[in-house]
């Protein structure tokens, strides 16, 4: 088969990043062929390479988020390593920071100053509020944007505190949106020669997410007020968690699918009875409702069972699958959503897959990540134009720092 060039090969990203929003930003355009240099500006690297499991210098966090890049470490307190990365600029396409706004233009990397050197280029500025308006000032994380959005106030049950999901929903979202914007921003520079500076942050990414709510309780203030409710959805019947025999199943159960369901519950009787009628009927009658879907539920061997005469209906329905289970779920494995990789210190473990296929490119299995300042060397010479020995000159004076030898990878 002709080997052909990755989507972006060819264009070479500056990644100030750490984390994972701007990583998640930086990993995609890497995953998409770029060329991704991560700024590393001390031996221990990015906060999260000592979180997840961590082995002779690698962790699974670090790996996860930021495989598929090269690692530049460099002492950006000396003087010469703001130099030396400012003499890459002019062969940079995109840079990517996720710092608190205003830290990179302190730094002597902000827009302006690099559009001075390089006109075109784009840089994306990642962050909790946005780069202007009142809470640009904040430092935070994903979190904080989901609470000032409005989103953490509807999750949970109505009776208790709001929750906080044990994953980052806002991170990775504001990411994918942040690469998507580049990618955009990079056909628009193909077409004009003009560069860009794209402002996102999590706050922004958080509010988008809103399914219903902002225009109604926009035509009707105070009126409209959205409420927790836990299990079932505040606005849909049946739409929600329900409880088998082992386990749990999620309907979600649209108007025009509601002859499906009671043909899979063989409760004809139920079409014709006013308390299900309509949506708001079933909203009304949402607890005798879900006793009814329950206790049908039960009446199988296990969840699998009842999951079967609702498919045979087109119902649609999943198992609330364990994340260990649905690792295992081969359709995850087939697609490569679950993608297994390797490490020399980590051995094989798995991470999410893109998130998107194209039929022109294939999913990449070999990736790999590097050590805080593995790829110095070729990122020297290749950019700033420096011969081995001055690069080596560098390296003795700590303006080019790599992370301390590790230990031989031991077999299992």
């Amino acid at each position: 088969m002709e080997k052909r060039p990755r989507m972006l090969e060819g264009y070479r990203v500056l990644d100030f990043t750490h984390y994972v929003a701007g990583p998640t930003c930086t990993r995609i355009l890497a995953e998409m062929g770029a060329e991704v240099i991560k700024v590393e500006r001390s031996a221990e690297g990015d906060h999260v390479r000592i979180l997840g499991l961590v082995r002779d210098g690698m962790s699974t966090y670090y790996f996860q988020h930021n495989h598929s890049k090269r690692s530049l470490g460099i002492n950006l307190h000396d003087p010469r390593g703001t130099r030396l990365l400012l003499d890459m600029i002019p062969k940079i396409d995109v840079v990517v920071e996720n710092f608190a706004p205003g830290v990179i233009k302190e730094m002597g990397f902000g827009y302006e100053a690099l559009r001075k050197i390089k006109p075109d280029i784009i840089m994306c500025s990642v962050s909790v509020a946005g780069q202007t308006g009142p809470l640009s000032y904040k430092p935070g994380y994903d979190y904080l944007g989901a609470a000032y959005a409005g989103i953490t106030e509807q999750l949970g049950e109505s009776d208790r505190a709001p929750i906080a999901p044990p994953m980052a929903i806002g991170d990775v979202s504001t990411g994918v949106a942040a690469a998507m914007a580049v990618g955009f921003a990079l056909l628009h520079r193909e077409r004009t020669g003009e560069g860009q500076m794209i402002d996102s942050s999590l706050l922004d990414t958080y509010f988008h997410m809103h399914e219903l709510s902002v225009p109604v309780i926009s035509l009707r203030p105070g009126k409209f007020i959205p409420k927790r409710t836990g299990a079932t959805h505040p606005t849909g019947a049946p739409v929600g968690v329900y409880e088998a025999t082992d386990g749990h199943v999620f309907l979600v159960v649209q108007q025009h699918e509601m002859g499906r369901l009671w043909r899979a519950m063989k409760r004809p009787d139920l079409a014709e009875d006013p308390r299900f009628k309509t949506n708001r009927d079933r909203l009304k009658n949402n607890v005798v409702l879900r006793e009814i879907i329950e206790t049908w539920l039960k009446s199988f061997p296990s969840r699998m069972d009842a999951l079967k005469e609702l498919d045979a209906e087109r119902v649609p329905c999943a198992p609330v699958l364990k994340l260990q289970d649905a690792m295992a779920e081969p359709h995850l494995r087939e697609r490569k959503t679950v993608r297994r990789v390797k490490d020399p210190a980590m051995g094989e473990f798995d991470i999410p897959g893109m998130p998107v296929k194209f039929s022109a490119w294939p999913d990449r299995m070999d990736v790999k990540a590097s050590r805080v300042g593995a790829d110095n060397l070729a990122i020297v010479t290749e950019l700033a134009g420096l011969s081995a020995s001055e690069a080596e000159a560098l390296a003795r004076d700590g303006v080019l720092i790599s992370a301390p030898p590790t230990a031989a990878p031991q077999q299992s």
